[in-house]
């Protein structure tokens, strides 16, 4: 089973290329909205580029796309920038575009300014900028328009006209069936009639070394010298006669870039050597190449047959990627004896460092994770591997040892025949005997895995453990056993931490930071200059490399630490290249020095070369407002000034900018930041967000402010907006003049409610206190009636026990034997009882009690006799008839009778009560 997997595995890298190719930048359909086919490409002095597309004209800022349908809704063919406007042509159609106050671009037809000449049933496959003119190449003519006067000059041709080329300020152009024709004196002249040119199609004239060079579709290069033809004599020749090439481009350092119809493109040097090709397997989108663009940072633009290629062809950065798999993701890799070995998840591989086109080929026997590469002080390579121990000679592998998990290799101090190496279980010894390598023992005592160690000056062995923290092993003289083991308590435990020697110092790296181990104390310390200089790092594995650079890896960056010669302090050297573009595993990043400044990096799909010498110095970045939009729920989108300030209604809805930088380096990030003072006075978190967004802002002044960072480097400018959003209706100066009138109006109507108020609550306190009063009073008249009625009570009471006491007096005095003597006595207690006085003091009492009484009853019943009356004032006083019977003088039952008599005289029924109907009066 491993044998037929070794043998696929050679097998499929036979079609695994291993060229190392500039990064590649993909635009799809769906990126740049618009339909497959790409026939042109310009930009603009703001760096924006501008393609020909099958929809129409299709703008990229950098960040965004921006489709716009062609002036007819017919294929795009031509675009082409010359100063601030933007020619385009398509069929039986051509002019210009310009960018409005919003931001967007209006499009000017030329066509009415053809007159007569009238571009019928033709396309517009060409523009090109001569001194004052534009020309449009149409299939059958040549339109120069003049920028100044507004005019136009027409040639035309009864063959098409194939294509048109500006060379050293020259017009040329190719018509099928009649050769090339150059423009002297306003006038075309026939220049090359040759064979070659009649039977194949011109693609490209160029200009090198003083002399015009010729490429054809099928028959490669010409040189045109002394009004001959000859092909010109360089190695790409043979290569480019079995293609068909379609486009084409000289480049600004004399280099040739080749589009063909299904082959991708290629890449030729100044000499006319091949150097390399780029097809679909490699990562273009398309191996069809209708259009090329050099733009102002010399990336290499592709308009392909469907969709859009950024090439960084001048970048520091070369990319292998394993797009058929075989490799897979790179954990190590090794320069040995001119080869490049590369470590990987699927095996180990090698290749010569002195061909660009060698394929990669597989160790046999490897197959499965390689975790490490090593080179001895011997010359022997040794590669620790999931399954054991291997040693590489002669790109054959030997296995040493089968025990799982070779992680590293170390030389043991004062031993040239011993390493140390870490497996998953612990530490090992292997020993040179007799020019044979192998295991000798296992290290007794510890059973860690031992992925990250180090030897330090005392030879004790420092081990790491990302889960259980730092060893410190002490080893016996043979190596065989541990004597001595202490953990390094004063480090905390950090995920993806290790161990590195860099400068003979021991460090210790952590999102902690960075620690050195110092011998003398038997304990790390932190370093604070290297702890500033990493943090905060994404993943602190560190790589010393051959010429003794520390390298680094954050998610932004890659950086290498050298000591300043005259400080000896260490400097950082920080190279953009951020981790997602990386791919590399977090905690296994590998770099590896190939010569001179040129080192290779391990990724998740291949390796990356990076050439320190040709680093550039960064060049200027500026960011530009792309448009600013404001929308709500119930109103369409509605486009904003750019360039000046804004106003807006308030709480309107949605406002919305958008920015960019126009920067194309596939391995350089664009992120940006912005602030909205009196909102928010400090910048935002770095953002990759190309747009901002506030929602119902409140009324006022405001300055948008948003500034970019490229790579590391910030933009030289920061993008200033002001806006100011209105009043609502509610605050505005109207509405305020009629508030305060109806403030003033409510002042007065409040003023007058609160009189009117106060009026009616004084006098109704007024009337409270004359009620309260005439309360007083009438409580007093009560007071005097109940004193008056206490009066009449007791007077009448008086009566009566007066009257019954002369009853009982008289009834006594009757009682005794001789009248007589007691006549005298009976008759005065006779008057005493008949006696009237008693009878007006008791009305007296009775009617300032009760004053009405006499009056209404006298009214209702004017028949009534004064002893009727008096009667009646008994009954009102609710005497009893007992009671009544002293006061009148007679008896209980005769008292009956009055009340009987009484009834009749007051005409009341048998039902009635006699007392209620005094008691109503």
């Amino acid at each position: 089973m491993k044998t037929l997997q070794s043998i696929l595995i050679v097998f499929l890298c036979l079609w695994s290329h291993a060229q190392e190719l500039p990064p590649i930048e993909t635009y799809t359909t769906t990126d740049y909205n618009g339909e497959n086919q790409n026939w042109m490409i310009s930009q603009d002095s703001n760096n924006y580029i501008y393609v020909a597309n099958n929809l129409g004209l299709l703008e990229f800022n950098g960040s965004n796309w921006v489709p716009y349908r062609s002036p007819n809704n017919t294929i795009l063919r031509a675009v082409s920038v010359i100063d601030d406007r933007i020619y385009s042509g398509c069929y039986e159609e051509f002019g210009y575009w310009e960018r409005n106050e919003f931001g967007n671009l209006d499009y000017t037809s030329l066509i009415p300014k053809l007159g007569a000449k009238i571009l019928s049933d033709d396309q517009i496959w060409n523009i090109i900028n001569y001194n004052e003119w534009v020309l449009f190449q149409a299939g059958h003519a040549l339109y120069f328009y003049n920028k100044v006067s507004g005019k136009f000059r027409t040639i035309n041709s009864q063959n098409i006209i194939y294509k048109v080329f500006n060379v050293n300020n020259k017009i040329y152009y190719h018509v099928a069936n009649e050769g090339i024709y150059v423009l002297e004196v306003g006038e075309p002249k026939l220049l090359v009639d040759n064979k070659v040119v009649l039977e194949d199609r011109v693609i490209d004239i160029f200009m090198h070394n003083e002399k015009l060079i010729i490429l054809t579709r099928n028959t490669g290069f010409f040189q045109f010298n002394k009004n001959e033809l000859v092909e010109w004599e360089v190695n790409s020749n043979s290569r480019l006669k079995e293609l068909n090439i379609f486009s084409s481009l000289q480049l600004k350092d004399g280099s040739f870039v080749l589009g063909t119809i299904s082959n991708g493109l290629v890449k030729i040097d100044s000499n006319g050597e091949i150097d390399y090709e780029i097809n679909q397997k490699k990562g273009l989108a398309n191996n069809t190449v209708l259009s090329l663009f050099e733009d102002n940072k010399n990336n290499v633009w592709t308009g392909l047959d469907n969709g859009i290629n950024c090439i960084n062809v001048n970048s520091s950065i070369k990319t292998f990627i394993d797009y058929n798999g075989v490799i897979g993701t790179v954990y190590t890799t090794l320069i040995f004896d001119n080869y490049l070995y590369v470590g990987t998840n699927q095996g180990l591989f090698y290749r010569s460092l002195n061909s660009k086109t060698q394929d990669f080929e597989f160790v046999n026997g490897t197959a499965g994770q390689v975790w490490s590469l090593f080179k001895d002080k011997s010359g022997s390579l040794f590669c620790g591997h999931h399954l054991g121990t291997f040693l590489v000679e002669d790109n054959r592998a030997k296995p040493i040892s089968t025990i799982l998990g070779a992680w590293n290799f170390k030389t043991i101090p004062n031993h040239s025949n011993l390493l140390l190496q870490g497996n998953y279980d612990g530490l090992y010894v292997l020993q040179k005997l007799n020019n044979i390598w192998e295991i000798r023992n296992k290290v007794e005592g510890f059973k860690n895995s031992s992925r990250f160690f180090e030897i330090n000056d005392n030879n004790q062995i420092l081990v790491n453990h990302e889960y259980k923290g730092v060893f410190r092993i002490q080893l016996d003289s043979t190596l065989h056993k541990v004597i001595d083991i202490k953990h390094q308590s004063e480090l905390e435990l950090g995920k993806n931490s290790g161990l590195i020697t860099y400068k003979g110092n021991i460090l210790y790296t952590s999102e902690d930071g960075v620690f050195n181990y110092i011998n003398s104390e038997g304990k790390f310390k932190k370093n604070i200059d290297l702890s500033e200089k990493v943090s905060p790092y994404k993943s602190v594995k560190m790589v010393v490399d051959q010429t003794g650079k520390l390298w680094l890896f954050s998610e932004h960056n890659i950086s290498f630490i050298n000591n300043n010669n005259l400080t000896n302090k260490p400097e950082i050297t920080t190279i953009s290249i951020p981790s997602n573009l990386r791919k590399v595993v977090l905690g296994f990043e590998n770099i590896q020095h190939i010569n001179k400044e040129k080192y290779v990096l391990g990724t998740a799909n291949g390796y990356l070369t990076l050439d320190l010498s040709t680093i550039q110095q960064e060049p200027e970045y500026f960011v530009y407002l792309n448009s600013a939009t404001i929308s709500d729920f119930n109103n369409p989108l509605v486009a904003l000034p750019i360039a000046d300030q804004g106003s807006f209604k308030h709480k309107q809805g949605l406002l919305v900018f958008k920015y960019s930088v126009p920067e194309y380096n596939k391995f350089l990030d664009v992120n940006y930041q912005y602030k909205l003072n009196d909102v928010m006075d400090r910048w935002s978190n770095w953002s990759k967000q190309s747009s901002i967004q506030f929602e119902n802002l409140s009324f006022g002044d405001y300055t948008l402010e948003v500034r970019a960072k490229v790579g590391n480097k910030l933009t030289e400018n920061t993008v200033n907006y002001h806006f100011n959003i209105n009043r609502p209706w509610y605050i505005s100066n109207l509405a305020i003049l009629i508030y305060l009138l109806i403030f003033v109006i409510s002042g007065f109507l409040i003023h007058r409610a609160y009189k009117f108020y106060y009026e009616r609550i004084l006098k109704h306190e007024q009337i409270k206190n004359e009620r309260a009063f005439i309360q007083i009073k009438n409580e007093k008249l009560n007071q005097d009636i109940e004193g008056k009625n206490r009066e009449l009570a007791i007077s009448t009471m008086s009566i009566i026990k007066k009257n019954e006491l002369l009853r009982k007096i008289k009834k006594e005095l009757k009682a005794t034997k001789n009248r007589e003597d007691i006549a005298s006595a009976i008759s005065l207690i006779d008057n005493n009882l008949n006696n009237t006085k008693d009878w007006k003091f008791f009305k007296q009492a009775f009617n300032n009690a009760d004053k009405d009484f006499m009056d209404k009853i006298k009214a209702a019943h004017p028949d009534l006799t004064p002893n009727d009356l008096r009667f009646c004032a008994y009954l009102r006083l609710n005497l009893s008839s007992k009671e009544m019977a002293p006061l009148l003088n007679i008896s209980t039952k005769s008292v009956e009778t009055k009340r009987y008599r009484l009834r009749k005289r007051l005409q009341l029924h048998h039902d009635d009560s006699l007392v209620n109907y005094i008691l109503k009066f």
